[in-house]
């Protein structure tokens, strides 16, 4: 039982240091690509990461290479590692910039991403699609990995003689 618990332990701060640090270098991608100048960045992913352009030629390209790359680069190294536990990191990171961008709609915090999408110009319905594809996508996909790996982990019981000869 400790092995599992520290294995799924680690898998899921795993997941979450890939997301937290995929979503932001999306960010620092985007800015620095559309000619934006970063003055400040973090991308600890135990606080909420962030990273400040001054200035923002384009800051809805820098905004949205947020959630976008933050999905697309664990897909990317999943595809190419073929790992079962990348998948398993890269289908969270799917649900958790999903649930990010949508719970940021809400939280009525003006410096996280969604606010500032809608800020600069991005159309509601945009944002509503990108969360119910990443976070329906997200959930189908995190569900089928969290079955895998836990089948995986769980060890399977013995069974005794009498239900092997019931079973045939």
């Amino acid at each position: 039982m400790a092995i599992r618990t520290a294995y799924w332990t680690t898998l899921l701060i795993a997941s979450w240091c890939v997301m937290t640090v995929t979503h932001e270098f999306g960010h620092i991608v985007g800015g620095t690509f559309c000619g934006g100048t970063l003055v400040d960045a973090n991308l600890l992913p135990w606080h909420l990461p962030y990273s400040i352009f001054q200035p923002d030629p384009h800051p809805l390209v820098t905004l949205w290479c947020g959630p976008i790359l933050g999905v697309l680069l664990p897909f990317a190294i999943a595809i190419l590692l073929r790992r079962e536990w990348m998948w398993f990191i890269s289908d969270f990171c799917l649900i958790a910039n999903g649930i990010y961008i949508g719970t940021a709609w809400f939280s009525n915090d003006r410096f996280l991403d969604t606010p500032q999408l809608i800020k600069h110009g991005t159309q509601p319905s945009l944002i509503l699609i990108y969360c119910i594809v990443t976070i329906g996508l997200g959930y189908w996909r995190f569900r089928n990995s969290c079955m895998r790996e836990w089948t995986k982990t769980t060890p399977k019981k013995p069974t005794s003689e009498l239900d092997q000869a019931h079973n045939k």
